[in-house]
């Protein structure tokens, strides 16, 4: 660079750098300053989003909770549904509603409908609604007799946290099979893996029981 030899031609050296580059100076500013608001703006809109996604759904679950829907009730539950996933899919709410959709179909006897609502829940990036999803089908599958079917589902890879209940329903599918043998090691299974994460699981013992007494008698 050439030497400056005086104050003026410094300035007037910065007055030419600034002619040349302030515009874009000013320019980049007001971009980063947009970019700034824009990101502001957006986090603002998704955290609006969620928050109206965890309102809809909670009074989705308030609907629910009680007796059994009557057909009016059952619309407006199924509305919410339908809402929830079309303006709100990409988030946990979404895919919760559908779990629960899909347990008012089988209220109702409607294991199709039950079906397509799990199969939709599977989708899910996060592992534990999908687990939950496939642990249901595989009970949506023994209840529209297919035992078979409902044992594919449990051998998908299925989260660590729902072990037990995945063995019981094997324990289940077996059963429904007629393997006594296969049935009752699945459900002994289940209550060891209950006991070990400390997860109460009802009914097992009763089932084992009924295997003890059945074998009695034979």
């Amino acid at each position: 660079m050439v030497e400056l030899r005086s104050e003026e031609e410094q300035l007037d050296a910065v007055k030419r750098w600034w002619k040349e580059n302030g515009m874009s100076l000013i320019a980049g500013a007001v971009l980063a300053a947009a970019g700034v608001f824009g990101w502001n703006a957006w986090q603002n809109y998704q955290q609006g989003q969620a928050e109206a996604a965890s309102m809809r759904y909670q009074q989705l679950v308030n609907m629910t909770a009680g007796n059994e829907l009557d057909e009016e009730q059952l619309a407006s539950a199924r509305e919410m549904v339908s809402e929830l996933t079309d303006e709100h899919g990409d988030t946990l709410y979404a895919e919760l509603a559908l779990l629960l959709d899909a347990r008012l179909a089988v209220q109702q006897g409607n294991l199709e409908g039950a079906r397509t609502a799990l199969e939709s829940a599977a989708n899910s990036s996060r592992r534990y609604v999908q687990s939950l999803a496939w642990l249901r089908l595989a009970r949506v599958e023994l209840a529209d007799g297919n035992p078979t079917q409902a044992l594919a589902l449990l051998d998908k890879p299925i989260s660590d946290a729902l072990a037990a209940q995945r063995a019981n329903v094997r324990g289940d599918a077996f059963a429904a099979q007629g393997d006594t043998p296969a049935a009752r090691d699945a459900w002994e299974t289940a209550l060891e893996l209950a006991q070990t994460q400390d997860q109460p699981l009802y009914g097992v013992q009763f089932k084992l029981d009924d295997l003890g007494a059945e074998e009695a008698t034979q």
